[in-house]
């Protein structure tokens, strides 16, 4: 029980950090504004500049006479949970500052709990040109993902690449479990969006999805494009609609600045671990190494890594829905298969940990989308090994330790010498063997004859000879 507690320490340590990796370059989300109503008459450019004031055209409609033209390529591959949502408002922030293009390349099922009705609302607002690219090929728009398709100033698609449908507008729930005035609320701002970017907004409706061709001749896009250069060229010249007017893009690649931007190491570590998967395997390693620390002596590596890893499984589950009585009984059944071991036997204790761990498996993400909830395979497999790891190995373990700990016990009275500084821990030599000692009573220098007074774990607890 002290190791546990030497432990937790550390979890603390590990979930304390997640909110400093968060905040290193937060991004407010936009809450709905007036623009954002579900009403299908889209703002006027009169009415948009006089909620804000329309930045000089310098700044936003592109470079001044003989500068280069920037474009800022944004790449979103997979779920937009909030760590995605931060890096692609605040580069957009950042790119209407500097009055550039926007490119995203994006590949997504959709937004992970949060409102992306709001990040999309927010991209219609820009105030410089937002491009959204469905590529390269085999990449999906899906949900919250269609939403950008729609927001943006001018889309387009790759050959291979699809769209569609808008549901689940957040993995955090399964479609069914999609409130229908956050459908409703979302088709209204689509109908607002398409009005102002001449888009059909009959597709995101219908439910359905759609390839490349489809979505052409449906007209909710309106280029398609093999690759980024070849996106960059075919738009090139190309009249856009911003807020508060129309803009020319320059994007040729021959003339313009490219900025590719990804995710940096703070936020891909909180990407990483924002999902089912990720919070399940963490959770899962991270209680195997406790749990075999708990069979030996002292902190050692084995603990400190499972400490680190509940903790990102901690962070995870406070982005992440999940079910209290599936994580109650994925953890109470590795708690029950611990105690088995503990107990030296493999019995019902251990046939109820397994069902309860089997059970919570399944429980534990139960209300998420489909796109991201835990694969059959991996809870398979996953229950296979914690059979195996907890029933033999960590019960293997155990005993390897009491048999250690029982010769210790025989060194108990006997003679020995300190083979390095006690300063309280060190080397010792007794009985034709080095083992790990501590002083009771301050340093022992090296080569001091020393005395097992005890054995704490697999440390003896030792003081020098009279």
């Amino acid at each position: 029980m002290r190791r546990l507690l030497r432990l937790l320490p550390l979890c603390a340590a590990a979930v304390a950090v997640m909110p400093w990796l968060a905040g290193s370059a937060e991004a407010a989300y936009p809450a709905p504004t007036a623009s954002a109503s579900t009403s299908a008459s889209a703002p006027t450019p009169a009415s948009a500049s006089a909620s804000t004031p329309a930045p000089s055209p310098s700044a936003v409609l592109g470079p001044g006479p003989g500068a280069a033209p920037d474009v800022d390529v944004v790449k979103v591959d997979g779920v937009i949970d909030r760590s995605v949502a931060d890096y692609l408002l605040a580069t957009l922030q950042d790119a209407e500052e500097r009055g550039d293009t926007v490119v995203i390349q994006l590949n997504t099922p959709g937004t992970l709990d949060l409102d992306a009705a709001a990040v999309a609302q927010r991209v219609f607002d820009a105030t410089v040109p937002v491009v959204v690219w469905v590529g390269p090929a085999g990449s999906h728009a899906v949900g919250g993902g269609l939403l950008l398709v729609y927001a943006s100033s001018l889309a387009a698609m790759s050959p291979g690449s699809g769209v569609g449908p808008l549901e689940p507008l957040d993995l955090a729930r399964t479609s069914s479990a999609d409130d229908p005035t956050i459908r409703s609320r979302a088709l209204g701002l689509i109908r607002t969006w398409s009005a102002s970017r001449g888009r059909d907004p009959a597709f995101a409706a219908s439910g359905g999805e759609a390839p490349a061709r489809q979505a052409l001749e449906q007209h909710v896009v309106s280029r398609a494009a093999i690759d980024l250069g070849d996106l960059l060229r075919k738009i090139d010249g190309t009249s856009v609609a911003v807020r508060g007017g129309r803009v020319t893009l320059q994007t040729d690649p021959g003339r313009a600045v490219l900025r590719f931007h990804e995710l940096g190491p703070a936020r891909r570590v909180l990407h990483a671990v924002a999902s089912p998967v990720a919070i399940y395997v963490l959770l899962v390693l991270g209680l195997m190494g406790i749990a075999f620390e708990l069979t030996q002596s002292g902190v050692g590596v084995a603990g400190i890594a499972g400490a680190v890893a509940v903790g990102f499984a901690a962070y995870g589950l406070s982005v992440v829905p999940f079910s209290a009585p599936g994580l109650g009984l994925l953890v109470g059944g590795l708690a029950l298969l611990s105690l088995d071991v503990a107990l030296r036997r493999l019995g019902p204790v251990t046939a109820a940990g397994m069902a309860a761990f089997v059970a919570g498996s399944f429980l534990v993400f139960r209300e998420v989308a489909p796109a991201i909830d835990l694969p059959v395979w991996l809870v398979v497999l996953t229950v296979i090994t914690t059979f195996l790891y907890w029933g033999f190995a960590l019960t293997v373990a155990q005993r390897s330790r009491e048999r250690i700990t029982s010769t210790q016990r025989g060194l108990v009275g006997l003679v020995g010498e300190a083979r390095g500084l006690l300063a309280p821990d060190g080397p010792v030599f007794v009985k034709g063997t080095l083992w790990r000692g501590k002083a009771m009573d301050g340093p022992i220098p090296p080569g001091t004859k020393i005395r097992v007074r005890g054995v704490d774990g697999l440390i003896l607890r030792v003081e020098p000879e009279e």
